[in-house]
Parts: structure tokens; C-alpha cells; sequence
């Protein structure tokens, strides 16, 4: 595979060439909140039930999902809001609520198949034409009025295709050989100054109430252990478990990464087929790329969540090529940045026909097709 470097040209090549199957990024991350010996402190996500996602492998090294990659996406997505990096390389819609809200396409999480999407007359219509002449294989439509579908997916499982569009960028960050760390606080409240007789009255109140007084800040509360609806049991063998202690962070010892791939099999799978014009998908190819490689290449939010503020261990992460035979061969991203930018917005220029009108017209949600939807048959994740 002869691409030294990963510019417009070589863009242009690996678009046609089959052998071709991916490009990939790795970019080291780091934790502003650092622990000896060169090891990080980071907070995870947590989620209902397993708090951190951590997983064990076989050789007993622990690694945490800091970011998903439906989270990634969706930070993806806001680089083409207005007065975003790359807003001006798609449409924007914007969906007025109520009075006072509106919300933009790119707020919503499921881009053209979302619910809030469904239930807006006007850009339910251009959902359905795009999602069905998908179904029949032409992307153009879908390129045209959602773009950022195509780009990072999007499943019509509430509507009439099912059709399921795969991501063209796949970003996620992990912490490598990790060990979770506990916290624990002592709440103090008003409770100590008050006298007998009040605190009797509050919680005489508070048994009346089937209340906790220190639920509501009025008696003091030791934070130990987490809540949890499993029934994670606070002892193991006579001392305190620590799967059920509250969480605090993760120490990280292996480091923190974001890998994004860009799926160039997905992306030739493509056509646009107005007027069965064979520039148009090679302009749709590039258009998609050049959406994809910006994305990928974009200055994040460096502030996920509390407790995870992550910045740049090194200025730019290493671009590799994979090809169908599994060979792997390290480049790097060459030219300006703006250079790639109008290189992409040169790609748009077919599928901009109808983002003018579209914009400036008012999509109003509605509440009735928003009741309408609960009597559809959703499809059922197979994944």
C-alpha cells in the first residue's frame, strides 16, 4: 500500500481501492488529575446496576469504557451544530418544541430515526423518502437532507424500512490496566444544633412521612456504600464488600486512548444514483470521507463528565491504514486543515439543493404523532 502520507490525493485513491478496508486512529489521552509514579486518576461513567463498566482480561489487567461509542458520537454530532467547526458541511434543522425551546437536528441522538424526528411533520417526510430510497439503494436522498446519518449511523427501527445504517466513524475511549478506587463522605447537617424537642417533632414528621430525615439534608449521613437495586450485600465473609462501597475513580496505569476507525467498506457501499450518474457516488465518497477524516481529526471537549477532564498526552495520534489483507502500514495526515475542509465542501456541493429551503423552514414537533409513535412495533436490537 503506497500512501506515505493521507492527503486530498490519497484520499481520492483509497476511495477506489478495494485493498483498502480502513483507516485508524489512535490518540493518547491524559488525565488532568495525576497519581505517582506516572499513573492517572480518572471517574468513569457510571451506569445503573454495574456502576463502571470494567472488564477483567485473561491476564487479570482491568480496562474502563470512559466514553462509549454512542456517547462519542453524539460529541461527534456537535461539530456540525451552528457556530460549530463543521457546520457548514451540513444542513441544520431546527425542531421548535415549545414556545421558547427549539433543539437542532444535531441535538437529537438518533439523527434522521429519532422519535423527535418521527414526530415532526415535515422532517418525518424527508426521513421516510430517505430511509426507503436507502431501501433501494440509493443514498442520495439521505445524503442530502441527513448526512451525519450516513456518517455515524442511525437505525429506523420506529419507522417503516428498519433499515439500519452502519457508522462510518467508530470512536470510543478506554483506560488501560486500571484499579478502582472508593470514596466515602460524612454529611453534617443542622441536626446537631438543634434541642430534644426538635428533633423529636422532625422525626415523629418523618416516621408519619415514611421519610428519611437525612434524605432531605436534616440529619447527619455517612456516605459509604452506593445505591444499588441488585442487592449488592454490603459484607462478604465478614468484612466490608467492596463492590459496594461508592466509587471514586479509577487509578490508570496502562493509559487512556481513543481509537477511532473509519469503515471504508461501509462507505463504498454507498450510491448515489440520481440520473444513474457515476460522479455523483464518487462525489458522495468524497464528501462522506472528508466528513469522516475531519470528525476524526476535530479538537474535542476535553470535559466528558465530572472527574474526567482528559487532554492531549501528544499533539496528534498515529494514523494507520489496514488493508484486506490485515497488513497495516503507519501514515500520517498531511496538508492543512482547511485545505481537507474545502475539499470537502467541494464533495457537498451536489447534495446541497434543498439545505437552503430546508433551513429556513420551522419544524414544529407534535405531540399527537408524538402518542401515534407508542403504537408501533419497535425492532428489537439484534447486536
Amino acid at each position: 500500500m503506497d500512501y506515505p502520507v493521507i492527503d486530498q490525493d490519497a484520499l481520492n485513491r483509497m476511495i477506489k481501492d478495494d485493498e483498502v478496508v480502513a483507516l485508524r486512529l489512535r490518540h493518547r489521552l491524559r488525565s488532568v488529575e495525576e497519581a505517582p509514579d506516572g499513573a492517572e486518576i480518572v471517574y468513569p461513567p457510571t451506569y445503573p446496576d454495574i456502576g463502571y463498566s470494567i472488564d477483567e482480561l485473561g491476564d487479570g489487567r482491568k480496562v474502563a469504557l470512559i466514553d462509549s461509542v454512542g456517547s462519542q458520537a453524539n460529541r461527534i454530532e456537535r461539530l456540525f451544530m451552528p457556530g460549530g467547526e463543521l457546520a457548514e458541511l451540513v444542513p441544520n434543522y431546527w425542531i421548535k418544541i415549545r414556545d421558547g425551546r427549539k433543539v437542532s437536528i444535531h441535538e437529537v441522538a438518533h439523527r434522521a430515526a429519532d422519535a423527535t424526528v418521527l414526530a415532526t411533520p415535515g422532517l418525518l417526510e424527508l426521513s421516510e423518502t430517505a430511509f426507503q430510497r436507502l431501501l433501494e439503494g440509493d443514498a442520495t436522498e439521505m445524503c442530502k437532507a441527513f448526512p451525519t446519518s450516513l456518517l455515524l449511523g442511525a437505525w429506523d427501527s420506529r419507522g417503516e424500512t428498519g433499515v439500519k445504517l452502519p457508522r462510518l466513524v467508530r470512536s470510543q475511549i478506554r483506560a488501560w490496566d486500571v484499579e478502582p478506587l472508593h470514596a466515602a463522605a460524612q454529611f453534617r447537617s443542622v441536626w446537631a444544633h438543634l434541642d430534644e424537642a426538635q428533633r423529636q417533632e422532625l422525626e415523629g414528621e418523618a416516621k408519619k412521612r415514611a421519610k428519611e430525615l437525612s434524605e432531605y439534608g436534616l440529619k447527619d449521613s455517612p456516605a459509604v456504600f452506593r445505591k444499588n437495586r441488585i442487592g449488592i450485600p454490603k459484607e462478604k465473609d465478614g468484612v466490608v464488600n467492596p463492590e459496594a462501597r461508592i466509587l471514586g475513580g479509577v487509578l490508570v496505569r496502562g493509559g487512556i486512548f481513543r481509537h477511532v476507525v473509519v469503515n471504508l467498506v461501509a462507505l463504498r457501499g454507498y450510491a448515489a444514483r440520481d440520473g444513474n450518474d457515476g460522479n455523483m457516488t464518487e462525489a458522495l465518497h468524497r464528501y462522506l470521507l472528508g466528513l469522516a477524516v475531519l470528525a476524526a481529526t476535530a479538537r474535542m471537549d476535553p470535559y466528558l463528565i465530572e472527574g474526567c477532564l482528559l487532554v492531549d498526552a501528544e499533539r496528534a495520534g498515529e494514523w494507520q491504514i489496514v488493508s484486506r489483507s490485515g497488513e497495516v502500514v503507519s501514515t500520517n495526515l498531511a496538508g492543512d486543515r482547511r485545505e481537507l475542509f474545502e475539499w470537502t465542501r467541494q464533495a457537498s456541493e451536489p447534495f446541497r439543493t434543498q439545505w437552503v429551503e430546508a433551513e429556513h423552514r420551522e419544524y414544529r414537533f407534535d405531540l399527537t404523532a408524538a402518542k401515534r409513535l407508542l403504537a408501533k412495533k419497535v425492532s428489537e436490537e439484534t447486536e
